[in-house]
């Protein structure tokens, strides 16, 4: 089947949150064909470049959802017309085109500024209704007519949020919105809403893909609701974190003030709860998470718990091997910035010292992006002289501080396993954690753990490691010392460890459960046949499309389906002509006895096997920062999208 992934700020591009995760999901499933859309956070990321792409992705298009310092528009999904599309200046809408914009505006920001009246729990009622009613409404004069970048950021758009904002019914903190907060809002409303002025809906696009597979929530998900309102496209959402919580975290940190922060907040609950409404299957990386989404209104019956696969083949020499790694050090591994509490740590190792003289402390990172995070550590290094004088300047054994913070990649620590083989138990002290990776990755080194009981921490444990409240020195500190004076116990819970993380969070358990929901929405998705297939009642007639009509070439000469109506890709003759003609070489091949290059799509449940020779997937659009990829065969060369 053909694979619609939808990201943000992630893959494909050489950095990301998501980026791992969708490139395993991708080389993993190669009997799938993907169409990856993918939208840019930065011009960082457009600098960077793309990964090497395997040959099974057919498409690449990009677009932005920053805006650069000259105010233009850059990538593959905008459209030309884009720049032209203002109210006011250039080519401007008709007097009924103004008319429908002002309408789904005005309905769009009257649920933004008015959720007194939905439920919080489904996000249903009134506002809700006319969150859909302007969103849609948006994406449809979007698209008849090209966009709506300066449209959104019109005077006529800022003057509508402000009568909205001072409407009966909405909150004192919206009221007091000034002129410069509805300008900095329209702003922001119109880099969040850029994904509905791509030209990306259409037959040849989102229209030809079989399941649009968000890889987040958020603006990432919004193709895919236009994909299913336009085609009936079926819709997987999956999150790693709520996006929704992730606004929560930042907004104080957001350089607007506090009547932006909640429009932001309220737009953004609503799009999520109209997101999970409309998604097939929505799939957590864990139950913290699934809770999240259920508060923003995911129905239980439609979410699935799917742990994000890691690779486990890197650790297993470490795992496999008896505990030789420093009995009496305790380990912490991980960006350093104020949210992981070091503050906390230093201050549990020094009753752990107290109790325990030779224990010893190993901290394996380095700071994360930004100032905040570059203080954090020094301030961290200037408490551990403080708490540690004696070693720290000589006096002590062999003047060697108990406290060591390290950088993986040096001689002595050359890489990741290595530095959860430093030591015998492993620390976590966050007091903010979404899933905890290192946690994970100590586990595939057989080790045993000590972690604060936030975010999915006890999930991910599962009675493996002992886990003590946040913001706690002493019970942190109390664990500590417990482990280091017992090595069976220790050895014990680091087994036990090793066999849940092998269990539950590699990459094959990953792969196997989305090629699972994969086949089975694509079982639930409605074929839509061509008219001459079906009967009076819209039954399939027998033998209406001929065997031979799966075979690309001068057999058959499929039509294109009709506006408005959609054929999955492993339908029967669903193939456009243009294929048919650049596999033409590859049917004369096959034709002499040579064997055939393309790529099988998996079948769909009920339609029977794909014959081998099916259409060789379009190759990855030559990019101008990315790198260059070479075609499979000359049957694949043919120009992409770009």
């Amino acid at each position: 089947m053909r694979i619609g992934l939808l990201t943000d700020g992630g893959y494909p591009y050489a950095t990301g949150e998501s980026r791992l995760w969708c490139d395993r999901l991708v080389r993993g499933l190669p009997q799938h064909e993907f169409d990856l859309f993918a939208l840019s956070r930065s011009a960082h990321q457009e600098d960077q470049g793309w990964v090497r792409l395997p040959h099974h992705v057919s498409r690449v298009r990009t677009a932005p959802l920053w805006t650069p310092e000259d105010g233009t528009l850059r990538g593959s999904g905008e459209r030309g017309l884009l720049a032209r599309l203002v109210t006011g200046g250039g080519v401007s809408f008709g007097r009924r085109d103004r008319r429908r914009f002002a309408a789904h505006v005005k309905a769009l920001a009257t649920a933004i500024c008015a959720t007194e009246d939905a439920d919080p729990a489904t996000g249903e009622g009134p506002g809700a209704e006319l969150f859909t009613e302007g969103l849609y409404g948006l994406a449809e004069l979007a698209r008849e007519r090209g966009g709506l970048h300066l449209a959104l950021r019109s005077e006529t758009t800022v003057r509508i949020l402000e009568a909205a904002a001072r409407a009966r019914g909405t909150g004192r903190t919206v009221q007091s919105a000034t002129v410069v907060d509805h300008l900095a809002f329209a702003a922001e409303l119109e880099r969040v809403l850029r994904p509905l002025s791509l030209d990306w809906y259409d037959q040849e696009s989102l229209g030809a893909v079989d399941l649009c597979h968000a890889a987040s929530g958020g603006a990432a998900a919004l193709p895919g609701l236009l994909a299913k309102r336009f085609f009936g496209v079926p819709l997987l959402v999956t999150e790693h974190g709520v996006q929704l919580r992730t606004h929560y975290l930042s907004a104080p940190d957001a350089p607007f003030g506090a009547p932006v922060r909640a429009l932001l907040a309220n737009f953004h609950a609503q799009l999520a709860a109209e997101v999970y409404r409309q998604a097939a299957i929505v799939t957590a990386g864990n139950t913290h998470v699934r809770r999240w989404q259920q508060r923003c209104g995911a129905d239980p019956a439609e979410q699935r718990t799917v742990y994000p696969g890691m690779a486990a083949e890197r650790f297993s020499p470490v795992g496999e091997d008896d505990d030789a790694g420093g009995p009496d050090t305790l380990v912490w591994v991980g960006r350093i910035e104020p949210a992981k509490d070091l503050i906390a740590l230093l201050q549990a190792f020094a009753e752990v010292r107290r109790a325990e003289p030779d224990a010893r402390l190993r901290i394996f990172g380095a700071p994360a992006e930004g100032d905040e995070a570059t203080t954090y550590l020094a301030h961290c290094r200037a408490l551990a002289a403080q708490l540690f004088p004696d070693e720290a300047t000589g006096a002590h054994a062999e003047g060697v501080s108990p406290v060591t913070f390290e950088e993986i990649g040096g001689p002595e620590v050359p890489d990741l396993a290595e530095a959860y083989a430093a030591g015998g138990v492993t620390v976590l002290s966050s007091v903010v954690e979404g899933f905890p990776i290192s946690l994970v990755e100590s586990m595939f080194c057989g080790r045993a753990t000590v972690s604060t009981d936030v975010g999915a921490v006890v999930e991910v444990i599962g009675g493996t490691g002992l886990v003590v409240p946040p913001r706690n020195p002493r019970a942190l500190a109390d664990a500590c010392i417990a482990l280091l004076r017992d090595p069976e116990r220790r050895a014990r819970l680091g087994a036990a460890a090793r066999a849940r993380a092998l269990e539950l969070f590699t990459v094959e358990q990953n792969l196997a459960a989305f090629r699972g929901i994969y086949l089975e929405l694509i079982s639930h998705a409605p074929v839509r046949r061509e008219a001459d297939a079906v009967d009076a009642d819209g039954e399939p007639l027998l033998f209406a499309t001929p065997a031979e009509a799966r075979l690309l070439g001068h057999w058959t000469q499929p039509q294109p389906p009709a506006t408005g109506a959609r054929s999955p890709s492993w339908a029967a003759g669903a193939e456009p002509e243009e294929e048919a003609a650049e596999c033409a070489g590859e049917l004369e091949q096959v034709a002499a006895g040579q064997p055939g290059c393309s790529p099988q799509r998996e079948p769909a449940p009920g339609t029977g096997p794909v014959p081998a020779l099916s259409p060789a997937p379009e190759p990855v659009a030559a990019r101008r920062s990315g790198p260059v990829r070479e075609p499979a065969c000359v049957c694949g060369l043919g120009d992409g999208d770009a």
